[in-house]
């Protein structure tokens, strides 16, 4: 039976300045998981890429950077896994529709989305009566 340790569920205004903050929260949690006998340094590494990548995405392409936006994160763990949403409000994209770029093709832009499929062990993307969720899981056993 899989036990829900710990819910983090912050909603921040449509600027990057934010964004530390919302990779130090996955960070942290990376390193108090109770039934996590893994490397936690490069589990904190993970989650603060991916949910920094996540929001900035939202915050610039699915926000267009407009301020009276916001990002909301909403972050679950279990013995488990850790499930990590971002919430934008954008009119959203088809994720399955973008193909994987060689990394040879990648610019400094455009890296986002590969390295959080390449992190995280599942990653959705959805719209909502809100706007849109984009859905990361990454497996601790």
């Amino acid at each position: 039976m899989t036990k829900e340790q710990v819910i983090v569920d912050i909603k921040v205004p449509n600027q990057t300045r934010y964004l530390s903050l919302i990779g130090s929260i996955g960070e942290d949690i990376a390193c108090i998981l109770d039934a996590f006998t893994g490397d936690r340094e490069f589990l904190a590494y993970q989650l603060n890429l991916a949910l920094t990548e996540a929001s900035t995405n939202a915050m610039e392409h699915a926000n267009s950077s407009d301020p009276e936006k916001f990002v909301r994160v909403c972050i679950r763990t279990t013995d488990d896994y850790i499930k990590a949403e971002v919430y934008d409000q954008g009119q959203g994209f088809d994720i399955n529709s973008l193909p994987l770029p060689g990394v040879d093709a990648l610019s400094d832009r455009g890296r986002g989305l590969l390295l959080i499929r390449a992190y995280m062990d599942s990653v959705s993307y959805q719209r909502t009566s809100t706007g849109n969720v984009l859905r990361m899981i990454k497996h601790l056993k």
